[in-house]
């Protein structure tokens, strides 16, 4: 009786099969971090636009009609909001717009309405 084994065509296309599965694997992998880190942005920036317009809200006074940006630092990452502020039909109220810029462009937008006290 012969022993019997693999032969080298049959290893060579197991190899083939598990490189093919460990490349989707790293793919898949690459996805889900890109999606994490997208995500942390996210958080990163709405938390930024909500600072913003918080100040807003507390301060004592109406806040000007105008836009500026402000730096927004946060873990490592420097990201820039851009507060608008417009009038509305009611003098009483002024519309602010927080939105949050990263260096690819803009991440998140956020708005509210400041009233006189």
């Amino acid at each position: 009786m012969k022993p019997r084994g693999f032969t080298l065509v049959e290893v060579l296309v197991a190899l083939a099969i598990v490189a093919i599965t460990l490349a989707a694997g790293l793919r898949a992998a690459g996805g889900l971090t890109r999606t994490a880190e997208r995500q942390d942005t996210l958080v990163l920036a709405q938390l930024c636009a909500e600072n913003e317009l918080v100040k807003l809200r507390l301060s004592k006074q109406m806040p000007g009609v105008g836009e500026q940006t402000l730096p927004c630092p946060q873990l490592q990452r420097e990201l820039r909001v851009q507060l608008v502020v417009r009038p509305t039909p009611n003098p009483n109220f002024l519309r602010a717009d927080a939105r949050v810029w990263d260096e690819q462009g803009p991440v998140w937008q956020l708005s509210t309405v400041v009233g006189r006290f």
